[in-house]
């Protein structure tokens, strides 16, 4: 039987336009630590996690090298490649960097550094019989959809999930997906959207409220919180 190889590719392009930044989001620090070196080292801990590629802007890929991945000592990081001009776009750039033997792709976004090593080990068993899984959460306030500023229809709360990452795929699967796409000139939210429209199975599973993903300063104070209770729980565990 041949060997699964799992690589995760972390889309860290960002622009940072909603933190009213100049630079990437992924770069603020966090707890005195960068937001993407956060997020590396979840995968870096993760023991099903081969290997790991870094998507980032190009102008950051020699900063992300040095002062991210050296510096931090995370030697699953493979390469470090230029993202383009959107996050689908990215991420297909991504998946041409992937090691030869490649069978399995973890896409993550790198602005969600409270991820755990146990929500993607699930993810990854969980791809078992199906064509890709989503981690994700169940909706908590009411959805409304809305046209020129009047609610059109309210959407069923009992059946919405809002959708995280990371998200796992078989590589041939993810890959001709992203092809169509392409080739349609269609742009998806995220990569399981992709492989939906084609008919593939995609499963959902139960993510954690805490795997936030910052994009405001709003979503940097709750981080801040999340880690420092952590950090609280961990030293007390360990006395």
């Amino acid at each position: 039987m041949p060997k699964v190889i799992n690589v995760a590719v972390i889309v860290a392009a960002g622009r940072g336009e909603r933190m009213r930044l100049e630079g990437g989001k992924q770069y603020i620090l966090l707890g005195g630590k960068p937001i993407l070196a956060h997020t590396l080292q979840v995968f870096e801990d993760c023991t099903p996690i081969h290997q790991v590629i870094v998507v980032a802007n190009p102008e950051d890929i020699k900063f992300c090298r040095h002062e991210i991945v050296e510096k931090y000592g995370l030697s699953k990081v493979l390469e470090v490649v230029a993202g383009g001009p959107k996050r689908q776009d990215s991420v297909y750039n991504g998946l041409q960097a992937l090691p030869e033997g490649t069978t399995t792709v973890i896409i993550h976004d790198g602005a969600r550094p409270l991820v755990t090593p146990q929500i993607i080990e699930k993810a990854i068993s969980a791809l078992k019989g199906w064509d890709g899984v989503v981690v994700g959460v169940p909706a908590t306030d009411t959805i409304k959809e809305v046209e020129d500023e009047r609610i059109a229809r309210t959407r069923p709360r009992a059946k919405l999930w809002c959708a995280q990452t990371p998200q796992v795929f078989k590589l041939k699967s993810l890959l001709e997906a992203h092809k169509q796409a392409k080739s349609d000139n269609f742009y998806g939210t995220d990569d399981a959207i992709l492989l939906e429209r084609m008919g593939y199975r995609i499963r959902m599973i139960m993510g954690s409220y805490e795997n936030i993903k910052i994009t405001t300063p709003e979503d940097l104070i709750v981080a801040e919180a999340i880690l420092k209770r952590r950090q609280g729980s961990r030293v007390m565990s360990e006395k």
